[in-house]
């Protein structure tokens, strides 16, 4: 009898109901940018105005920021990737999400479950005793092993195993992009740090042009050369640059306090590393990988195609739970009035069961249940889409910043260079009486500007380049530390 039922098990043991998952296909494009990329930016004569190659599917480093050349970046990442509590919090909800799978698979297998009843009774005197002996009071010892097990014929468990282990690849990936994240935002604080610096340090030399300005202007006042008028508008030049001073050393402060803090340390600790744009070598050769290889190299994009894959896995998951349930059971054990009886003769009794349970009305809950799978995995579809199309368009961005960094700093090159001459021959001219305070005035206020805009260009191809290597996935493919049997 029970034949065509066990035959009926095994033959349903390999279906699962519910769409089987296919990944996505790659976006059929060819190049990020509309029009092909130069095979360089832009060179000019100074450091860290070096022209960089665009290297087409050249692989990245697992320590993508080693080619920095910075031995203070490169301990910094190594303190942080020990201690920052992102990353763990990142590592402890891996550990979770896979011992949820670890669980769900435990439906796979019988349970079984011993258990021991003692108990002491009296019977009312008007109900016969139930033991053989007649006695109204007595002891019963009832010792069991109960067996259960749920055959996966239609493969929900399958699926709800199959929706948890995509939500652990998942989380996986989150794991990378927290990892990532980490790392990049570290270069992009020392960089920032690092134009802090060197606006601070270009601040205090237009400080001291302008102090020296208003000295000459001083000696030439007490020799009637000028007028107070000119002398007070050299004060107030001077009040008005220093002003911009604590602002910078405002940001620089902060600066420390978000890497103190990414290094997983209180603001109140020290922090040995400092960095100066100088002490950071700009990268010549610039990855730029495959289009076709993006969606797999960006973790954003893996956890996203993981919630894609968790989403279709729960359609199979409502799809089961409509159809029949099968449960079987088995139950052994020894009953006795005293427990140096249990298990003699006579005292053993046993259960075989089996059950079938179809749903049949549940008021549309399982249909409507299945319906809200199937938006979700729709759900999960658009914003796998909306991934992958960020995902392009920050290399795009960072692409496009790139080139238009090296034009730049070529420009303010170029202009902090004839800022300085244009200054220094006003300078001459003034200490002549050539030229009147307003035209040395004008000078600084250009070369003050020109200096900064420098700062800031040099620091800004750092930050885009740091940017692109973050885009293209930070290379977590490469690294060391990635256990074995991680899906790619």
């Amino acid at each position: 009898m029970h034949r065509p039922i066990i035959i009926l098990c095994i033959i349903l043991a390999g279906c699962a109901v519910g769409p089987d998952f296919q990944r996505p296909t790659t976006p059929n494009v060819e190049r990020y940018t509309p029009q092909p990329l130069p095979a360089q930016t832009a060179a000019v004569e100074i450091k860290g105005g070096e022209a960089q190659r665009f290297v087409q599917d050249m692989d990245i480093p697992g320590q993508w920021w080693t080619l920095f050349h910075s031995k203070p970046l490169n301990d910094l990442i190594e303190q942080a990737l020990k201690a920052n509590p992102d990353l763990e919090a990142a590592q402890a909800a891996l550990r979770g999400a896979w011992e949820n799978v670890y669980a769900q698979q435990g439906a796979f297998f019988p349970s079984i479950e011993a258990n021991f009843n003692p108990t002491r009774q009296k019977i009312a005197g008007t109900l016969s005793s139930p033991t053989a002996s007649g006695s109204y009071i007595y002891s019963l010892h009832t010792a069991q092993v109960a067996v259960a097990y749920t055959p996966d014929v239609f493969g929900g468990t399958r699926r709800q195993v199959e929706s948890l282990k995509a939500q652990a690849d998942s989380q996986r990936f989150q794991l990378e992009a927290t990892y990532l994240t980490l790392t990049s935002n570290i270069v992009a604080a020392a960089v920032q740090e690092a134009a802090f610096r060197g606006q601070i340090a270009a601040t205090k030399r237009i400080i001291d042009i302008q102090r020296q300005s208003l000295e000459l202007l001083q000696r030439q006042y007490s020799l009637g050369q000028v007028a107070t008028l000119d002398v007070a508008a050299q004060e107030a030049a001077l009040a008005q640059v220093q002003t911009t001073l604590p602002p910078l050393e405002k940001q620089l402060a902060q600066q420390r306090d978000l890497m103190t803090r990414l290094v997983g340390r209180f603001p109140s600790e020290s922090l040995l590393e400092e960095f100066e744009l100088s002490s950071l070598q700009l990268p010549q050769e610039l990855p730029v990988s495959l289009p076709s290889k993006l969606v797999a190299q960006r973790p954003d994009v893996r956890s996203a195609e993981e919630q894609l894959h968790a989403a279709s896995a729960e359609i199979g998951v409502s799809i089961a739970n409509r159809l029949p349930n099968i449960t079987l059971s088995a139950n052994a054990g020894s009953s006795a009035t005293a427990i140096n009886q249990l298990f003699t003769s006579g005292t053993g009794f046993w259960t075989l069961a089996g059950n079938l349970a179809q749903p049949i009305f549940q008021g549309g809950t399982l249909l409507h249940r299945q319906r809200a799978a199937e938006a979700a995995y729709d759900l999960a579809a658009a914003q796998y889409r909306s991934t992958v199309l960020t995902a392009f368009q920050n290399v795009a961005d960072t692409l496009h910043a790139i080139q238009c960094d090296a034009d730049t700093l070529k420009a303010a090159v170029a202009a902090e260079r004839a800022a300085g001459k244009s200054l220094a021959i006003v300078r001459s001219q003034m200490e002549l009486g050539d030229v009147s305070y307003l035209a040395l005035l004008t000078a600084e206020q250009i070369y003050q500007q020109a200096v900064i805009n420098l700062v800031q260009a040099l620091a800004n191809r750092h930050t885009d380049t740091a940017a692109l290597f973050q885009a293209l996935g930070g290379s977590w493919w490469n690294r060391s530390d990635v256990p074995a049997g991680v899906v790619q």
